[in-house]
């Protein structure tokens, strides 16, 4: 099946291949002799008197336009185009009318003919000019054609897209309601695992605290030893055991503050007071700053001291020599680029500096995470569940503070912790009680 040929630019026109379809020999006579003498270069002429003949050629020659009269022995002008197009044959086609079928040409247009020539008015320049337009307008709709043809490509391809995206996307939602469900019962189990450990952990602690009271009976030295272990055991394990409980609690959004008016001065003093025992075992340095002209503020103590409590025994856990220094004091009036309420801008800055191991900068972007220690090898030196300063980060984001880091690989670290002096619950209200 012939298609037409595929014509280069109007402006080179190539030497032409026409097919004339008209059952007056006269008729084509005419047009043959105003080709021959136009300015056109005329490569080939095919007569045919009648459009099944017309068909037939077209299916198995090509040809850069026809000249089709608009009334044949077998069928119209009109029928024929229609076959042609029907059967995908799209060349350029010339309507031969008579004298007065100007309307009856115009219907043959909107059909699918190019342009349309009337026999008593031929002309070698006429006849040039309208293979001119036949063929430009020719080139415009196959140029319209293969550009729809590329967009409806295209348009496939943007949909097989957006249907792989979509059906991506879903998968990366249902693989996130599954990791959702799955981090919910990790919660849901560390939560109901601590609480039932805690139970008889208690039970060993309280007995073995019993039996130290008792030493005045005949013990050695030896029996005595071993309960202090248990008891110095058992206090660790709760300590690991709570960690993992509050850990559980926030990481399932469960644990709600409970601030109420407060001293820091006094709660800081306290908890450093408790934390040096355990500084002097490494025969570190391990003292307070307070630079406070007003010590009160609201928020919960228990885990204020909770946050304190595990940033000095991170560091002095990693620090071998010299010490660890605590310091107090009022923050910044405005907060650069906060989104707290404006009365919650007035905050209290807590710093913790050591002068331990740092932390070398790979290791930054990870260390507020869960679970994430330093050393990760079962040989490690530092012993821990790797929660206490994933627990800080948790609770000093619901305090509406923050927290950063400052370190030196081999050179000791800071961590500076902003809060506001008034923090609210959960429910955005201020628990008012007396100091």
């Amino acid at each position: 099946m012939s298609e037409g040929i595929s014509l280069p630019l109007v402006n080179s026109i190539p030497a032409l291949r026409v097919l004339i379809v008209d059952d007056d020999a006269v008729d084509r006579m005419a047009v043959i002799r105003a080709l021959k003498k136009s300015v056109l270069a005329v490569d080939a002429i095919t007569e045919v008197d009648h459009g099944r003949g017309a068909i037939a050629q077209l299916q198995i020659e090509p040809f850069h336009c026809a000249f089709v009269d608009y009334q044949l022995p077998d069928m119209d002008g009109l029928e024929l185009i229609h076959h042609l197009r029907h059967q995908g044959i799209n060349i350029p086609l010339i309507v031969l009318t008579g004298q007065g079928d100007e309307e009856t040409a115009v219907e043959f247009m909107k059909a699918g003919a190019s342009d349309y020539l009337v026999k008593s008015r031929l002309s070698p320049e006429l006849l040039a000019q309208c293979i001119r337009n036949a063929l430009r307008i020719y080139q415009a709709e196959q140029a319209v054609q293969a550009a729809q043809q590329q967009l409806q490509s295209t348009n496939t391809l943007l949909r097989q897209k957006n249907q792989a995206l979509e059906q991506h996307r879903r998968r990366i939602q249902q693989q996130n309601v599954e990791l959702m469900r799955a981090s919910r019962l990790k919660s849901e189990f560390l939560a109901t695992l601590s609480h039932e450990l805690r139970t008889p952990l208690n039970a060993i602690i309280g007995f073995s605290q019993l039996l130290l009271r008792r030493r005045q009976q005949a013990w050695t030295e030896k029996q005595t030893d071993m309960v202090s272990r248990i008891y110095s055991n058992g206090k660790n394990l709760l300590a690991l055991l709570n960690e993992i409980l509050d850990f559980s609690k926030l990481d399932a959004e469960r644990l709600e503050l409970s601030p109420q008016p407060m001293d820091l001065a006094t709660l800081a003093a306290t908890t450093v007071a408790e934390m040096r025992s355990l500084a002097e075992q490494k025969s570190l340095v391990l003292t307070l700053t307070l630079n406070l002209e007003n010590p009160h503020l609201t928020n919960d103590p228990i885990r204020l001291r909770q946050v304190l409590t595990n940033l000095i025994s991170n560091a002095i856990k990693f620090t071998d020599t010299g010490g660890v220094r605590v310091s107090i004091h009022a923050g910044a009036t405005t907060a650069p680029e906060t989104s707290m309420p404006p009365d919650q801008r007035d905050l209290v800055e807590i710093a913790v500096t050591d002068t331990g191991i740092g932390i070398a900068p790979e290791a930054l972007d990870s260390i507020f995470e869960a679970f994430r220690q330093l050393d990760q090898t079962h040989t490690r030196r530092h012993t821990g569940t790797g929660l206490g300063l994933a627990i800080v980060d948790s609770l000093v984001g619901l305090m509406g503070g923050s927290i950063t880091v400052e370190t030196h690989n081999g050179d000791g670290s800071t961590f500076r912790v902003l809060i506001p002096r008034h923090v609210s619950n959960s429910d955005g209200i201020e628990t008012a009680l007396s100091p």
